[in-house]
């Protein structure tokens, strides 16, 4: 089954701004995350596709492959290899233009053989909104493949060491002739390798790596937000025979605070505040990030009405400069009125009533153009 162009996953244009897909990314993470989608297969699935579609185009590299080669840039078999688990390199598709992506292109032998680097591994993490803002160091445990400590790595049994293979001489190669054609082909014996073990080690049975729950300590920046990644380089799972290790990704979710809602460097909320307060003025505590501070509300203040305090957001992974934070004031309405509170606002409406277009402008306006609508209804 084809898979799905990455643009039309997310949402957006083949040219779309590395700002437009983060947008599209952290829209469609939020409405499908299985934290909100309530075991629902078919959401998870489709939020799979978008982290998927997101770590391609949202890394300029991978991105600028997968324009020019579609997904064979990336699938087991497509470009000769490679793919997000490791197997080939990366850098064997593209060369040393591309190889950095995950870490290295060739390596190792005479002739055709190389070592295979470790696969790269991801560790999904998740995170407040206020260690994300802060930066935090966190502890995390990975499974995965280390270099098997009996051997060193060798896959060879301690006090002997690989040999060159007799049957392709160490290049991992050999040549069969069909007819006029000369073919080349992985080493049957090696595995093009170009070393043999006669005496594997008794821990790795020769791989030279072993299974294990890693535990490290990653360092999270000030800043980072759902769909960022950090690299850990060389943390990923260890090659066999002693190969480079792959990386490890630490890529970032951040979950939903129950006041802030955060764009970018910016952080929204919503603030109640008193019918008396709108209507009079006064100095209300707003909450952010590192406490709580005074705002002062203007008398006549309307519902919806945008304040905005700089520098109360969040500091840029990327900058120093920080977002704002922008509130919203709700005017809330008196619940649970006493009888002599409740004449008490019927005597200031009736007053009020007198002169409705001089103290509720947009009342009367709305009304004025509900009479003048249907006044053009009836000619």
């Amino acid at each position: 089954m084809s898979k799905r162009d990455y643009y039309e996953t997310l949402g957006v244009q083949k040219g779309a701004s590395d700002r437009e897909i983060k947008k599209a990314y952290k829209r469609l993470a939020m409405k499908y995350h299985p934290d909100r989608t309530q075991g629902d297969k078919e959401k998870e699935e489709t939020f799979k596709q978008v982290k998927e579609a997101y770590e391609v185009l949202g890394d300029e590299q991978k991105r600028a492959a997968y324009d020019q080669y579609g997904h064979a840039a990336f699938e087991q078999g497509g470009m000769g290899g490679g793919g997000f688990g490791g197997g080939q390199d990366f850098g064997d598709i593209f060369g040393d233009v591309f190889g950095d992506i995950f870490g290295g292109g060739r390596r190792g032998g005479g002739g055709g053989s190389r070592a295979r680097r470790g696969s790269d591994l991801r560790y999904n993490l998740e995170m407040s909104l206020e260690d994300a803002v802060k930066g935090k160091s966190v502890e995390i445990k990975v499974p995965t493949y280390v270099a098997c400590e009996p051997c060193d790595g060798t896959g060879a049994k301690k006090g002997t060491s690989a040999k060159t293979c007799p049957t392709c001489h160490g290049h991992g190669q050999v040549q069969m002739r069909q007819g006029l054609f000369a073919v080349q082909q992985t080493c049957p014996t090696c595995n093009g390798k170009g070393k043999v073990i006669s005496d594997p080690c008794n821990s790795c049975h020769g791989e030279g790596r072993v299974q294990k729950t890693k535990t490290l300590n990653a360092k999270i920046p000030a800043g980072v937000d759902t769909g960022d990644r950090i690299r850990l380089t060389g943390e990923g799972e260890a090659g066999e025979h002693g190969a480079p290790a792959g990386d490890l990704y630490v890529q970032v979710n951040v979950k939903e605070h129950p006041i802030f809602v955060r764009d970018e460097n910016h952080l929204y909320c919503e603030v109640p505040i008193s019918f008396t307060t709108a209507a009079l003025g006064g100095e209300i505590e707003v909450p952010t990030l590192g406490g709580k501070v005074k705002l002062k509300i203007p008398k006549e203040t309307q519902t919806g009405k945008m304040f905005r305090l700089r520098g109360k957001g969040v500091k840029s992974v990327r900058s120093s400069s920080t977002g704002d934070l922008m509130c919203k004031v709700v005017v809330e309405t008196p619940v649970n009125l006493s009888g002599d509170q409740a004449d008490l606002l019927r005597q200031l409406d009736e007053k009020m009533g007198k002169s409705t277009a001089k103290h509720s402008p947009r009342e009367t306006g709305f009304f004025d153009g509900v009479k003048k609508f249907f006044d053009d209804l009836k000619s």
